[in-house]
């Protein structure tokens, strides 16, 4: 009985990480506000990013605000690989992030470890 609850028990688990990992996320979007030749955004770090799609128009300075509320050594970076990105985010502070919007697409974030994402399309 014993080896059989540890396996139901490890199937469980397995599940949950799986589901954790690799399971499909709920997306949110946003178009950044541009006001005085400037564009900003606020991202609330927070279990992952909200939002984590961040629409910035193509040409204009943008911004993204990052607000850590995040104690987790995970998110207290974030790298964006296609700008050379790497910049810590202080917890419980915002902390801006100035992107290059120079050329359209989209472009993929991630935490320092790699396991949350979210990504700013450029039009």
């Amino acid at each position: 009985m014993d080896k059989i609850i540890a396996v139901v028990s490890s199937i469980v688990v397995i599940g949950f990480v799986a589901w954790w990992f690799f399971g499909k996320r709920k997306t949110e979007a946003v178009a950044a506000d541009v006001q005085d030749g400037q564009q900003t955004v606020e991202v609330k770090v927070d279990g992952g990013y909200v939002p984590n799609v961040v629409t910035l128009k193509q040409g204009v300075p943008a911004k993204i605000m990052f607000t850590r509320k995040d104690p987790s050594s995970c998110l207290e970076e974030v790298v964006f690989p296609d700008f050379g990105i790497r910049q810590k985010l202080p917890f419980k502070k915002t902390h801006a992030v100035a992107i290059d919007t120079s050329k359209p697409g989209e472009f993929k974030y991630a935490c320092g470890m790699n396991m949350f994402f979210g990504k700013v399309v450029i039009k």
